[in-house]
């Protein structure tokens, strides 16, 4: 799934089709619904591009194995629309944008949550959010990570992380959740089979 993602970020990144597809809050507001998930395959340039790359690497080594590629594709979606809505309705003043790392921070958090089911991986998946909760603490009372900005090759819109974590939080409890009820349906089952 990684490589599918970032192979066609990369073909759309150099298509020239940008103007086209990035997150335009005039553009969508006439209808073209569609840059609500194409702004986020988008980038500033090359710099930007590699950024989120390794990005998606690191979320897809750190929690990766959580899901399965269909769970990660319904997570990768609800954290762009949770990016997006939050640029819509918070943040109406951002006529544009570009980027990846909203959905990455929304990925890494939902597969922490998810991983806080495992009693193995309870204690990693906790340092993970403390270090996310951390950042993205950092970042909305002091702005972007220094040297970011410059790294990405634009302004840095924090506000994105804080949206797609957000996102990412609530497609992990919805997964957790899930989990728990599976696990118990057969525990269920299996009482009512012994009376």
């Amino acid at each position: 799934m990684v490589a599918a993602l970032l192979l066609l970020s990369a073909v759309l990144q150099f298509s020239g089709l940008t103007p086209l597809l990035r997150y335009s809050h005039d553009a969508i507001a006439a209808g073209e619904i569609w840059r609500l998930i194409t702004g986020h395959l988008l980038h500033l340039g090359a710099a930007h591009f590699l950024l989120n790359a390794v990005g998606m690497v690191l979320a897809a080594a750190l929690v990766g194995a959580q899901l399965r590629p269909l769970g990660w594709a319904c997570v990768w979606l609800i954290c762009a629309l949770s990016v997006s809505a939050g640029l819509w309705f918070l943040q109406p003043g951002v006529s544009w944008y570009v980027g990846l790392s909203g959905v990455l921070h929304g990925l890494i958090v939902a597969g922490a949550v998810t991983a806080l089911g495992d009693d193995r991986e309870r204690l990693f998946a906790a340092a993970i959010l403390v270090a996310i909760a951390a950042k993205l603490g950092w970042e909305q009372w002091n702005g972007a990570m220094p040297g970011t900005a410059e790294l990405a090759g634009g302004s840095v819109v924090t506000e994105a992380h804080l949206y797609g974590a957000m996102g990412g939080l609530v497609a992990g409890l919805a997964v957790l959740a899930s989990r728990r009820l599976r696990e118990t349906r057969p525990h269920d089952r299996d009482s009512r089979d012994a009376e």
